[in-house]
């Protein structure tokens, strides 16, 4: 029996040269190849600017900085996600204010709106699974209370809503290189894109201990740099990003045929989004006993999340209320293997699995 993961990062000679060019040129951070990279995810996001660094939560992290939250202020925040969504919130000394889940586990934007108080500065909605928030609903929500908008676009490489790529509906966004992501690097990385000069330029600063220069520092920054051999890698994938997107996207509707009629929920599409599944994610009362089948069968599954943001022992202090959509799809939710390295023989292989455990 092959063991089938949950996610194969992708590797060829390609990707090997130009990591071997990159430690050749005894450039190793913030060089040649990490200028040429900002230049080109800049223009892939149709942005003016894009400013790597050690990974996506140190994106957010910088970023929520430039934006100048503080204590006292309140950010709008999914608790359907990742943690480290939050983290960058909570280190800056702002409050997270959690907001329920829509139809597609992305934030609701009537809860949020429900969720605005005087304190309120910003949302951060997430692109979660590969799948766009509902953008024109979550952009009106932030022109009606004047709240900045920060894209969480860690999940959601080259997806986009209207053939607009997420990334360039906010103030600014963040991207996560992680190896599993749909632009994946060969361990941590992150970057923010914006088009505004200002959030730029202090993002600059703050990834390098807040300088203006070698010796003068004007604030208290942090090292969140990038290094050449990963910006190398990800100049090679970056003109494949689409390609491999469409590539899940194949495999996505594999699984959705072949899994079709089961008592199984499968991952939806919303109108005008193009969703790149990062993850493809089931759902099922069935969950534990189903991913324990997989497993006999060789079959990696996952759960992302098990324990939403809003009722994690680090901010337990918040006393934050019920959410109760979140709360029970964390129940259920289940990854199935999928990447742009799968093959469709894979895919069948897991789709046989599962309706062998529902007896179909």
């Amino acid at each position: 029996m092959t063991p089938i993961p949950l996610s194969r990062p992708p590797i060829d000679d390609e990707l090997k040269q130009a990591v071997l060019a990159a430690i050749d040129s005894r450039r190793y951070v913030l060089g040649p190849q990490c200028r040429a990279l900002e230049t080109e995810l800049a223009k892939y996001t149709d942005a003016k600017h894009a400013v790597l660094t050690s990974s996506a939560t140190a994106a957010l992290w910088m970023t929520v900085r430039a934006l100048g939250v503080g204590p006292g202020d309140e950010v709008l925040v999914p608790s359907h996600t990742a943690f480290p969504t939050v983290e960058a919130v909570c280190v800056a000394g702002a409050t997270p204010v959690f907001v329920d889940v829509d139809d597609w586990y992305t934030i609701d934007p009537k809860d949020a709106v429900a969720k605005v108080t005087p304190k309120t500065v910003g949302i951060v909605p997430v692109h979660l699974y590969g799948q766009p928030v509902d953008l024109p609903a979550v952009q009106d929500l932030a022109a009606r209370f004047g709240l900045w908008l920060l894209e969480d676009c860690a999940q959601a490489q080259g997806a986009a809503w209207d053939g607009r790529k997420v990334g360039a509906f906010g103030r600014a966004a963040v991207f996560s290189f992680y190896p599993s992501k749909n632009l994946p690097a060969m361990g941590d990385g992150g970057c923010v894109v914006t088009s505004d000069n200002d959030v730029a330029a202090r993002c600059r600063r703050l990834r390098d201990h807040g300088r203006l220069n070698k010796d003068v520092h004007a604030e208290v920054g942090f090292n969140l740099r990038f290094n050449e051999l990963q910006a190398a890698a990800l100049r090679v994938l970056l003109p494949r990003l689409d390609r491999m997107n469409d590539r899940r996207r194949a495999l996505a509707a594999r699984y959705a045929a072949g899994l079709a009629g089961l008592p199984l929920a499968l991952p939806a599409e919303r109108e005008h989004a193009r969703h790149v599944y990062h993850l493809y994610v089931v759902a099922t009362p069935r969950r534990k006993a189903l991913a324990e089948f997989l497993k006999s069968r060789g079959i990696q599954t996952g759960i992302h999340y098990p324990v939403p943001a809003h009722r994690q022992p680090a901010v337990a202090r918040l006393a934050a209320p019920a959410l109760p959509r979140t709360e029970r799809l964390v129940e259920e939710i289940l990854s199935l293997p999928i990447s742009a390295s799968h093959t469709e023989a894979e895919i069948d292989i897991v789709v046989t699995a599962v309706r062998d455990f529902f007896g179909s």
